[in-house]
């Protein structure tokens, strides 16, 4: 071999940082909302009987295997029983069903995934959480949350340019 030649070495793989990407824990589950607006009298009013009728006419198959975001759009006083009722309907199709909204009922599954992932293979590493502009700041809180008990060391951003966040 040439003495003069340039011998290139990879640091960010040298470096020993494993990236953890919280886009491998994003629910694929699609997320569909069910508003109790279109179920009430006027759209605004609980009345048992019609409401009953209405739900009773929904075809709760559209649901199988998804996540049902259930949402009143107006601000009609929903009774209890009503939620009840719903799930009732629900149960045999949807996958998961929550009182909020789509974008938080996909945020918290996104959570749930990442608070059961198995981090083990973690143990004692140093680990750089992949940053993303795009992700809620709260799947940060949660991760960092997760990892330090586990981990070497915590960093964020890229493998190559890691803030780090602490060591032990």
């Amino acid at each position: 071999m040439n003495m003069n030649q340039n011998v290139f070495i990879n640091k960010a793989q040298a470096s020993g940082i494993i990236a953890f990407d919280l886009l491998d824990y994003k629910p694929t589950i699609e997320v569909m909302e069910l508003d109790i607006k279109d179920h009430l009298f006027m759209g605004e009013i609980v009345k048992e009987k019609e409401f009953k009728e209405s739900i009773a006419a929904v075809d709760f198959s559209v649901y199988h295997e998804k996540a049902v975001a259930v949402i009143c759009s107006t601000d009609a006083i929903i009774p209890p029983w009503v939620f009840m009722m719903l799930m009732e309907k629900l149960s045999p199709y949807a996958v998961h069903a929550d009182l909020n909204t789509a974008e938080t009922v996909h945020l918290n599954l996104w959570k749930r995934r990442l608070q059961y992932a198995d981090l083990k293979h973690y143990k004692n590493q140093k680990v750089v959480v992949r940053a993303r502009a795009d992700h809620d700041p709260s799947l940060y809180l949660l991760a960092a949350g997760l990892l330090q008990p586990v981990v070497k060391s915590l960093m964020y951003g890229e493998i190559g340019m890691p803030k780090v966040i602490f060591k032990s």
